[in-house]
């Protein structure tokens, strides 16, 4: 079966009026706060709580996020897609922590205003690997997280997090579930070869991947990312023949002109049916 490439996507201006008129109607909100009156206050719609989890043999300290949100409203995984906005994490009031691995669990793909965004509807459980400046002695995490959250609307929502990590702490099987979920490497679910292509374009870099890959679900989607934030990716078309699987986005720089990409740090996500693999570089 072959699947054509779909006709270049929205590209920067669609994706810019979505966010700017989701922001002019709705301020950041609190997790008390109350939001105008087109929307619900913010913490009827999500509420974060932290699982202080269990202290690893090697020193590191495993944590969960975990996001509740009302039903139909949904957040956004670490590449939001041309609807969303990426979760951005504040640990600095945190005693002990060196630094923090989030490890993102498999999103789904939904279609937001004709856009495709990348994310988590109901409930989600963020891993959080925390590396301690002495790994023998508990940890405080103090910080906060801002997210999108949407249903027809979208607000942008600052949630405070406080918790302690314990020395010892116990398994904590949500946490585990969300990390057994972490797309899989390509590799392991039958990546053979991988073929880059970078041209670029009036404001940035035109990426082509080419994949030999068996398929893994009747609707696949490709999200495509550069290795710095501050790129914006659009959403991938894609074409599926056979066991090739060919994915395409555009890359702009904040400076709006073609830019040198490093193709060492280009990430490659393929989301299927109930599974998704993950490959860096090409």
């Amino acid at each position: 079966m072959v699947r054509r490439m779909n006709a270049r996507p929205p590209l920067r201006p669609a994706r810019l009026a979505l966010l700017a008129a989701a922001l002019a109607v709705l301020a950041p909100v609190g997790p008390t706060a109350t939001a105008p009156a087109a929307a619900k206050d913010a913490s009827s719609i999500v509420s974060a709580s932290v699982r202080p989890g269990w202290r690893e043999a090697g020193g590191t300290h495993m944590a969960g996020l975990h996001l509740k949100l009302a039903d139909g409203w949904k957040t956004y995984w670490r590449a939001p897609g041309d609807g969303g906005f990426p979760p951005r994490f504040d640990w600095s009031g945190s005693q002990n922590l060196h630094s923090v691995t989030v490890h993102w669990p498999r999103p789904t793909a939904f279609d937001q205003q004709g856009l495709r965004s990348i994310g988590y509807l109901g409930e989600v459980v963020l891993p959080l690997e925390f590396t301690l400046n002495d790994p023998a002695a508990p940890a405080r995490l103090a910080g906060s997280v801002e997210i999108g959250v949407c249903e027809t609307v979208c607000i942008p929502v600052r949630l405070t997090l406080n918790a302690e990590l314990p020395a010892q702490g116990g398994s904590d099987q949500a946490i585990r579930a969300a990390l057994s979920d972490r797309p899989r490497s390509a590799r392991s679910l039958g990546l053979t070869a991988i073929d880059c292509t970078a041209t670029p374009i009036s404001d940035g870099v035109e990426l082509s991947v080419r994949m030999t890959l068996p398929r893994l679900g009747a609707d696949e989607v490709v999200v495509l990312e550069a290795g710095d934030s501050a790129i914006w990716v659009s959403s991938a078309t894609t074409l599926r023949t056979g066991g090739t699987l060919t994915a395409r986005a555009d890359m702009v720089d904040p400076s709006g002109a073609p830019f040198a990409l490093d193709r060492s740090r280009v990430r490659i996500t393929v989301l299927g049916d109930g599974r998704a693999a993950d490959h860096r570089g090409c």
